[in-house]
């Protein structure tokens, strides 16, 4: 494990973000303003919110980020601690928005009455935590105490203080190249966005995308510069839009063994037995959707809701309305998976049960180093956008697109912070550190969904990804999932039409 120790990349996605949205204050602090705003859209989505804002929701250090070096022995233990230190913050969250009126009337409220009595409960689990990893003889980061501590996060900034994992570089293809407008970090009234009730998203959240500047990303393949050594083709695998209705709220990922682990719905298409309790045997043995019946591989990312005020299934259930994500679940009506090479080499084959996490579910609270989205609308995507919902005109759909990692360390199918055993190219195309370049998946979903009303700050029929509460359905957040289950030989045949650069499917 001593490899993932390495230095990890920011991405190109945080830089360009990070570049154009933040404004120095004179008092030394940040505004995020809307960069590409028209003029006549300032009084929403170009609007400052005040330095005095109410707290929006609560941001905490992501424990989970820290832990490169965690046993075998000890990873089932300490992922469900980590799942129970999410349940504690989605707890205090739900606290802090229904308090308001005793948070007017009191300035102390928060610190005593939330954040203190939440930093007690994190020490207890962050404690046992480091039980798990001594007990196997590992031996638990010494400063894991010090990220017991949570704080209020204001309306107007996303601080972006160190708090999340390592970055990563978005595979050579500039995954955020331009900003659109920082994160209003929202939380504000909603009135009737469907029944949010200021969980978000917020007026400041959609941009129209005639509004963005086209061409400001590299091509979704990066082989546009394609040099020698390159490989060139392209493996295509159709798995439907999960007609099937196949979801849940767990993630076998970042939380095996735990009912709900994401708080928040997915899709699924591929693997008909993804939950929180499959076994690497269960997947190998289960049902697919995919064309292919050689590819049992599970892909899944959170749902899209419009928040007109249907009145879901899960309404009050567990990542449904439980946990704050409410309106009318609305599947892909195109799901594009395709695998594409390398720049500058051959590819080699996945290992199976291979994971990967592209983009961070929490990227809101935990600053942007591992975010990477990208929302566009068909007919216009050379705009692309990263922390904004795209408003698309009549005609157009939604679009989402994730790149994933395409480096591999040859050794582990996953790492303790989920991270480090894939890690993204270099801005020549090649992979570092060792690492050997493998089959990029790339996921392109198309939506029909009817751009919502804005009028004066409001949102009506707002649509939002699922996301856990106190995230409040920012984009920002977007992410998408990945476990290798490709048949050896279909993985054979797709590593060899990637390097002879043929398209297969």
């Amino acid at each position: 494990m001593g490899r993932n120790t390495r230095k990890r990349r920011t991405p190109l996605a945080t830089k360009a973000i990070a570049a154009s949205a933040a404004l120095a204050l004179g008092g030394g602090g940040l505004i995020w303003a809307n960069f590409y705003a028209s003029a006549h859209e300032e009084t929403s989505a170009n609007q400052t919110k005040s330095a005095g804002a109410q707290i929006a929701t609560i941001q905490c250090p992501d424990v989970g980020q820290k832990l490169t070096d965690v046993p075998d022995g000890a990873r089932q233990g300490v992922d469900k601690e980590l799942a129970n230190l999410d349940k504690q913050i989605s707890e205090a969250y739900t606290r802090l928005a229904s308090t308001r009126q005793a948070q007017a009337g009191d300035s102390g409220f928060v610190d005593n009455a939330i954040l203190g009595p939440l930093k007690s409960k994190r020490v207890a689990v962050i404690d046992r935590i480091g039980i798990n990893i001594r007990r196997v003889g590992g031996q638990a980061p010494g400063n894991l105490e010090q990220l017991a501590a949570c704080k209020g996060m204001a309306a107007e900034a996303n601080t972006n203080d160190g708090q999340a994992g390592g970055g990563q570089n978005n595979d050579g293809q500039d995954q955020g190249g331009q900003d659109q407008g920082g994160q209003d970090q929202g939380g504000q009234d909603q009135g009737g966005n469907g029944g949010q009730d200021g969980n978000g998203p917020s007026a400041d959240d959609f941009i129209k995308i005639e509004d963005v500047q086209p061409n400001s990303r590299n091509l979704p393949n990066g082989l546009a510069a394609n040099g020698d050594g390159g490989s060139t083709g392209t493996f295509t695998t159709n798995c439907g839009t999960n007609e099937n209705n196949n979801r849940n709220s767990d993630n076998v990922i970042a939380a095996p063994g735990v009912s709900n682990g994401a708080q928040h719905m997915h899709d699924y298409v591929g693997n008909q037995n993804n939950n929180a309790f499959a076994s690497d045997e269960d997947l190998a043995n289960g049902q697919t959707s995919c064309q292919n019946q050689g590819d049992k591989s599970t892909y899944f990312w959170p749902v899209i809701r419009i928040q007109d005020g249907t009145q879901e299934a899960d309404q009050g259930q567990p990542g449904g309305g439980q946990d704050g994500n409410v309106g009318k679940i609305v599947g892909p009506s195109e799901a594009q998976l395709k695998f594409v090479g390398n720049r500058t080499s051959d590819v080699v084959a996945m290992p199976k049960a291979l994971r990967i996490i592209t983009g961070d579910a929490k990227s809101l609270t935990n600053g942007l180093n591992n975010a990477n989205t990208a929302w566009s609308c068909t007919g216009f995507e050379d705009r692309q956008v990263t922390d904004k919902y795209p408003l698309c005109p009549e005609g157009s759909s939604v679009v989402r697109t994730s790149n994933f990692q395409s480096c591999w360390d040859g050794q582990n199918t996953d790492s303790a912070n989920h991270r480090t055993h894939v890690d993204f190219v270099e801005a020549d195309g090649s992979c570092s550190n060792g690492f050997q370049a493998i089959p990029q998946l790339q996921v392109r979903l198309v939506y029909d969904i009817q751009a919502p009303q804005i009028n004066n700050g409001q949102v009506q029929n707002a649509f939002a990804l699922d996301s856990f509460p106190e995230q409040l359905h920012k984009p920002i957040t977007d992410h998408n999932d990945f476990i290798n289950f490709f048949d050896k030989n279909v993985m054979n045949e797709m590593v060899q039409c990637i390097n002879n650069g043929e398209d297969c499917q």
